[in-house]
């Protein structure tokens, strides 16, 4: 007969509903029909456990746990497991680091190309050297000269309304 055999369960849970139920009652008069409704489904959960056969399975679980927190606990064996996924851990988190820096190398240098990582199965493109653009905006705070001449865009009525707010603020 084990343990769980021993224990009267339906008087247990019974006395819990039943106590929860008392208390869901009290919580109801003091702060509202909320509170109380919410106690009272707290309180029959006890007793649905014990009529669905709920405890059973918690008291199994509960003791493969403790037989488990048990022999992990004084298993050298366990505890070398434990060291060996630490060190397999530790090794992806630096190869990555490691790997992320040597891409990085590889790009940081024009014209070649940098080394894929094994299986990766992609190289990185070499990087160009971009032309000088001209820059077609003057630099903040330098004054803007006004334009003489008609272009095409100014032709055009979006453009020109654009245009005609623009001079309205002081830009030109």
């Amino acid at each position: 007969m084990s343990t769980y055999d021993k224990i009267a369960w339906l008087p247990l849970c019974g006395g819990l509903t039943g106590l929860g139920l008392v208390l869901s009652y009290i919580a109801m008069r003091r702060r509202g029909l909320g509170a109380g409704l919410r106690g009272a489904a707290w309180s029959l959960l006890p007793l649905a456990a014990y009529l669905t056969g709920a405890i059973e399975m918690f008291w199994k679980m509960g003791a493969a746990i403790g037989d488990f927190a048990k022999g992990f606990v004084f298993s050298a064996q366990v505890w070398s497991g434990i060291i060996v996924a630490g060190v397999a851990a530790v090794r992806f988190v630096v190869s990555g680091s490691v790997r992320r820096r040597r891409v990085k190398q590889g790009q940081g240098q024009q014209g070649v190309t940098a080394k894929p990582a094994a299986g990766s199965g992609r190289e990185i493109a070499p990087k160009t050297p971009k032309t000088a653009q001209v820059a077609t905006t003057p630099p903040a705070g330098a004054p803007v000269k006004a334009r003489k001449g008609k272009s095409a865009a100014a032709d055009d009525d979006d453009l020109g309304d654009i245009e005609d707010i623009l001079r309205r603020h002081g830009i030109t």
